[in-house]
């Protein structure tokens, strides 16, 4: 009998966090995917005094859970992404045109679109859902579109953006090669940099609900705090701490 191979994909080990972030743009498939994964950690940056931005890929025509027009998801979740925003502090949010809601994939085009932001906003860092897929947790975390986006944005941190040659139009543009110096990954298989969010679960909570057609017929006090407090347990925080996971990857 041949022996069947076990091989698990997941990233290498977190590199240490930069110590002098400036700006940091947060690259998502859907409004409300930096919230349910994020929203603490951001509103931590914005404390300390980091700018943070938000390019959000689609505008969620294909959420929600009960009968609202098709034509007019896309508006309310646009409204919703913005009011959550401004409950964690951030108040550039940019939504990119022409890329349906459930059928993402990291296109050439979606690499010029969100090199074409990166290059405008020239962040440090960057903040994007795992490309990895989790398979013990298909739901949520490994929804396609997310992949995707997190692919995409990764081919833009590298070789996109830095690249003179790539995409060659937005030379025309006035957008100049930039050079993203780290990558925050949500979502991916065995996140090992846990960001202790307690002093700012209020605003993530604030971020959650203002998301009320995503999260309207949920408890969401409730979901938030259970899977919050399980990921300060499992990082070994103190009792009744509370903490978001990434994996921090460094691109020089």
């Amino acid at each position: 009998m041949t022996p069947v191979l076990s091989v698990t994909v997941s990233f290498p080990a977190s590199a240490p966090v930069l110590p002098d972030v400036r700006r940091t743009l947060a690259v998502f498939a859907h409004p409300d995917d930096v919230d349910f994964g994020c929203a603490g950690t951001v509103a931590g940056w914005v404390e300390e005094g980091i700018e943070v931005a938000y390019l959000i890929v689609t505008r969620g025509g294909s959420g929600g859970f009960d009968d609202t027009p098709r034509e007019e998801m896309p508006r309310l979740r646009e409204a919703e992404q913005r009011a959550a925003a401004a409950a964690v502090g951030v108040h550039r949010v940019d939504f990119l045109d022409g890329y349906p809601d459930g059928i993402l994939t990291p296109t050439p085009a979606l690499r010029r679109d969100i090199t074409a932001a990166i290059r405008r906003f020239r962040p440090d860092r960057v903040l994007t859902s795992s490309p990895l897929r989790r398979w013990e947790h298909l739901t949520g975390p490994s929804h396609p579109d997310h992949l995707a986006a997190g692919e995409a944005a990764t081919c833009a941190v590298y070789p996109d953006a830095r690249n003179s040659f790539a995409h060659p139009e937005l030379l025309d543009e006035g957008l100049e090669p930039w050079v993203v110096r780290e990558i925050w990954y949500a979502g991916g298989p065995s996140p090992d940099h846990a960001v202790d969010i307690t002093d700012q679960y209020a605003r993530k909570i604030a971020a959650m609900r203002a998301h009320r057609s995503q999260t309207g017929h949920m408890d969401v006090e409730t979901w938030v705090h259970d899977r919050l407090t399980t990921i300060a347990d499992n990082a070994g925080l103190p009792p009744g701490r509370l903490a978001e996971a990434f994996t921090v990857l460094r691109t020089e």
